[in-house]
């Protein structure tokens, strides 16, 4: 059995955990309202470039351009979100869980039929020490990322779908359903079908407003990479999100579990010194009895 100075350590150390992830729950939830700001004030903007998307993209098929044409699959791209640190539950484990099992089944883990363009450390040091194919990386983001903070990244993973070094690219990441829940997506960004312009669009009377000048071919050199850059960091953006809400619900069970095993070595505590002080009494009577 224990002493009482062990339980009583055990007990300040737990406390100050407590304190620790408590403080740390606090901060996730400040970080999560930030997030889902973030994410909301970016979406007018991706809807108007969807709706310019598709409006150059369809009615007429003498526009054309490398992310609108669906060619033979020789090399995938996957572009893969993680956080820069721990301490958010299945947070980062889900996101690489469903990543390597993808490129275990589609391509039996050979390197020569995949690349990996990876945002945030823990899924880095995951997939490199693992020695997965990692192209590019980007770590030490912001708590709320800028685009250019990512720029790099996304724009050499669109660039080598353009290039043909890949032929078609997909995002991997955690989407934000609510603060309990979120979810592991595998989401195709490249080539961009009009299957998937329909799905985001606006109506047809918004689409008929748009004229195009000089032409369309001219419109779509510079805005299909940029539409497709934007979808990666509104991911990010979806992503951010998740993570705090991940981080502020392990915080919490931590913050929980630390305050029930405090009442519990507390009881522990309680009984020890119990039993201390009933062996002293006897102790006591024993020797007053002996000394009659």
């Amino acid at each position: 059995m224990a002493s009482l100075r062990e339980i009583e350590g055990r007990i300040g150390s737990t406390k100050k955990t407590s304190q620790i992830t408590s403080a740390m729950h606090m901060v996730a939830n400040s970080k999560l309202r930030r997030a889902e700001e973030n994410s909301v004030k970016f979406q007018p903007y991706m809807e108007k470039l969807q709706d310019a998307v598709q409006a150059i993209a369809s009615g007429d098929s003498s526009s054309s351009h490398p992310m609108l044409e669906e060619r033979p699959v020789k090399r995938t791209g996957y572009v893969v979100i993680t956080s820069d640190s721990g301490l958010a539950g299945p947070y980062n484990a889900n996101v690489l869980k469903a990543l390597t099992k993808e490129i275990k089944e589609r391509h039996n883990n050979d390197k020569d039929f995949y690349d990996i363009f990876v945002i945030g450390r823990m899924g880095y040091e995951f997939l490199n020490s693992r020695g997965y194919n990692v192209t590019s990386y980007r770590t030490g983001l912001q708590d709320q990322p800028d685009f250019a903070s990512v720029k790099e990244v996304t724009h050499q993973a669109v660039s080598q779908f353009i290039d043909e070094d890949i032929d078609e690219l997909f995002i991997v990441f955690n989407k934000f359903v609510n603060v309990l829940e979120q979810k592991v997506t595998i989401n195709k960004l490249l080539p961009l079908t009009e299957e998937n312009a329909e799905e985001t669009s606006s109506s047809s009377e918004t689409l008929a407003s748009y004229e195009f000048e000089p032409d369309k071919e001219s419109l779509l050199e510079v805005i299909l990479p940029q539409y497709a850059e934007s979808l990666i960091y509104g991911s990010l953006l979806d992503a951010k999100a998740s993570e705090y809400a991940a981080r502020m619900t392990a915080m919490k069970a931590a913050t929980d579990n630390a305050k029930e095993l405090i009442g519990d070595l507390t009881l522990e505590y309680n009984r020890v010194r119990q039993a201390a002080i009933t062996q002293e009494i006897t102790e006591i009577v024993g020797g007053a009895a002996a000394l009659e």
